[in-house]
């Protein structure tokens, strides 16, 4: 009798192809692939059962550089081919990876229906506010007054929130990071797997030749403990040199603001606790820019609802009294003279 030995753990370099990376050296893309790997080895994915699905752009190289199935795409339709990949095969773990010009110009009304459908999947947009691939165009959250080979005078558009895009779609799951924030980026990633539907994450990615130093407000090191902000669920929300500025509603309600414990005496009990479950603050988090406010790093919003392949899946054994993915045989020519029709 054949004795099944267990496979020995893999390591973040069993998840790298044997392909070339071919991004900019210095590119934060680099330093999100090098968390994707590790990441993946800390939570023993299967290879086999891993697929990572990108549209077009710079980011779009990454399912190139994983030991597990991949597909490039089209320009702003992976979240389609995505879908499709999950409703044919639910067991897989699936990977979507998108740029802010991928998802948010051309990709956005496939953004739109994966988020309010919560399919079970992982969305990783890399924003660098920029469109790389094609040298340096400004994207839909490019700031106004970048100046770009199609602005040369400075862009007019008022730049799109990713967070808030995707509220605004239904996600159930909103997360952000940092590129170079490895562990955080990690832990992010982890959480994001562990949820049950879309777990949408923006990660903000510096692009060192088209938009170089595009976050440095909130991610140099002189400034990024007074500017940054890393919720944690069920804990107060502080920040800056020692924790000592925390947030709170400010009194009308409609907003937070950010006070200095010691300057304005209060204490840890007067700052506001984060609630990954509260739409409300999630929304009000990703609202906050600096200087004024930190920008909020983390899960800002975890909420639990029925994916849309268990749905599917439900409504088909309800149909044909069989599971998917199993095929359904049917008499295609009989379901054609089904219902409303007529002779001409």
């Amino acid at each position: 009798m054949n004795v099944a030995t267990p496979p020995e753990g893999l390591t973040a370099k069993d998840y790298a192809s044997d392909q070339e990376v071919r991004w900019c050296p210095g590119c934060g893309d680099h330093a999100i692939l090098k968390a994707v790997h590790k990441t993946c080895a800390d939570l023993g994915l299967s290879r086999d059962r891993t697929v990572f699905v990108s549209g077009i752009g710079c980011a779009a190289r990454f399912p190139y550089y994983m030991s597990t199935y991949g597909f490039h795409t089209i320009h702003g339709r992976a979240p389609a081919i995505a879908t499709g990949i999950k409703l044919a095969n639910p067991a897989l773990d699936v990977w979507l990876i998108s740029g802010d010009g991928d998802s948010l110009s051309i990709g956005g009304n496939h953004v739109l229906h994966v988020l309010r459908r919560n399919l079970d999947i992982n969305f990783l947009l890399f924003n660098n506010e920029i469109y790389g691939l094609t040298k340096g165009q400004y994207s839909p959250t490019s700031q106004v007054g970048t100046r770009s080979p199609s602005t040369p005078r400075g862009s007019l558009d008022q730049p799109v929130s990713a967070a808030l895009f995707a509220l605004g779609c239904g996600a159930r799951f909103l997360a952000r990071a940092i590129d170079t924030q490895q562990k955080h980026l990690q832990e992010v990633l982890k959480q994001a797997q562990a949820h049950r539907g879309t777990s949408f994450v923006e990660i903000f990615q510096n692009c060192i030749v088209y938009n170089d130093a595009a976050f440095s407000h909130f991610t140099e090191r002189e400034v990024a403990q007074d500017r940054q902000i890393h919720v944690e669920h069920g804990k107060p929300l502080l920040f800056g040199t020692d924790r000592r500025k925390g947030l709170r509603l400010r009194s009308d309600g409609l907003g937070l603001e950010a006070m200095d414990l010691d300057a304005s005496g209060l204490s840890e009990a007067d700052i506001l606790i984060h609630d990954r479950h509260n739409p409300v603050l999630a929304n009000l988090l990703a609202r906050m820019t600096p200087p004024d406010l930190p920008v909020a790093l983390g899960v800002l919003l975890e909420l639990e609802a029925p994916t849309y392949e268990a749905l599917v899946d439900a409504e088909m054994e309800s149909a044909t009294g069989s599971k998917l993915p199993m095929p359904v045989r049917c008499d295609v020519d009989a379901l054609l003279r089904t219902g409303h029709t007529w002779s001409v």
